[in-house]
């Protein structure tokens, strides 16, 4: 068995590698942007590629790239079920509605008129969202009948930017009151800069029209819940929302004692998880009538502290483990076990 790992620095593939090589894994470096990609692969069984929103270039091709592989008798990590439907909020409410998942209701309209006709029946707040973004920057509360008409002409006409500056400067003042440290006031001075400079994925992106998304605002929760399902491991973090804002995503602030998440909450995600038959899938999850509501999800999230510290997992028979979480080593070993029951010669002599 051999796979391929695309390296990227500061990505999952950090640990895939040092997961291979202290399992002795067979494992080669590749770079999937290479024109003949395909030609590179022919002698491994799988490949492992961690890309996400920021990437431009990868949103041109990651899916195709993998459902080709795919039919070319190769595993990806992620593969189809588990990534077509990432950065995309519009293909999440088709998919999370086809399965009958418990998502907080959703509103997507391809023409102002049925969008402004909606807005007089409808009843405010709403969230506004652009189909794809992470930590909350492309997520906005609309108050009232106004807003949401100026938001319908501006979705039909000019469209937005695919990443709102001005929200990600206001989260970077929110950084700096919260870690009071030197770094957070060098995220500052860059937040000005990208008001003048704009990062890759603008100048290469087009403007976000044609279509606009809303959600019901779901009063009284003050919190979010990211349960992050892989394989038969539930990963669970509280995550609260900033001051004088209903958002929680991106907020830093957080709590991992296994006592605060519902068992109910931890099923639905599994049994979500399962329908979707995803390798790895993040969810955010609120409150609504005493009963856990999907707002959005994931394949991939941010790599570091902010989930290793969890202190252990719910297995699928919602058992806790008290256990280290690596969850980026969870995501390799489920990898090569699946391409080691998928080739019989290894599977025989295991």
């Amino acid at each position: 068995m051999k796979i391929a790992i695309h390296d990227s620095p500061g990505s999952f593939s950090d640990r895939w590698i040092a997961y291979c090589q202290e399992n002795k894994i067979n494992f080669k470096k590749i770079n999937c942007y290479d024109t003949d990609i395909i030609s590179q692969l022919d002698d491994v069984d799988g490949l492992m590629w961690n890309w996400n929103q920021e990437d431009y270039k990868a949103a041109l091709f990651a899916r195709q790239l993998t459902k080709s592989l795919e039919k070319k008798g190769i595993k990806v990590f992620p593969d189809t079920n588990t990534s077509w439907h990432f950065d995309d909020k519009v293909g999440q409410k088709y998919l999370l509605e086809a399965i009958g998942a418990p998502l907080v209701k959703s509103y997507v309209f391809y023409t102002a008129k049925e969008a402004l006709d909606w807005v007089e029946r409808t009843t405010f707040p709403k969230v506004f969202k652009l189909r794809g973004g992470a930590g909350s920057i492309n997520v906005s509360l609309v108050k009232t009948k106004k807003k949401a008409r100026h938001l319908i002409k501006k979705a039909f006409k000019e469209g937005f930017l695919p990443v709102n500056r001005i929200s990600s400067l206001k989260d970077r003042f929110w950084k700096l009151e919260r870690d009071k440290n030197l770094d957070a006031a060098k995220g500052i001075i860059k937040g000005f800069g990208r008001l003048f400079i704009p990062k890759e994925i603008e100048r290469f992106s087009p403007n976000q029209k044609g279509y606009i998304y809303f959600q019901d605002f779901i009063e009284g929760n003050n919190f979010d819940t990211r349960l992050i399902v892989i394989g038969d491991r539930c990963i669970a973090v509280r995550r609260y929302c900033r001051r004088d804002d209903f958002r929680a995503s991106g907020s830093g602030i957080k709590e991992y004692d296994p006592k605060l998440f519902d068992k109910r909450n931890i099923k639905v995600a599994f049994e979500t998880a399962k329908k979707l038959r995803s390798k790895s899938v993040a969810f955010d999850f609120i409150w609504q009538d005493n009963e856990p509501k999907i707002v959005e999800m994931s394949y991939t999230f941010i790599m570091g502290s902010f989930y290793d510290d969890c202190p252990g997992f719910w297995d699928n028979n919602l058992i806790w483990h008290n256990t280290p979480v690596n969850p980026q080593y969870f995501i390799a070993e489920d990898f090569i076990r699946e391409l080691n029951e998928n080739i019989p010669e290894l599977s025989q002599s295991n």
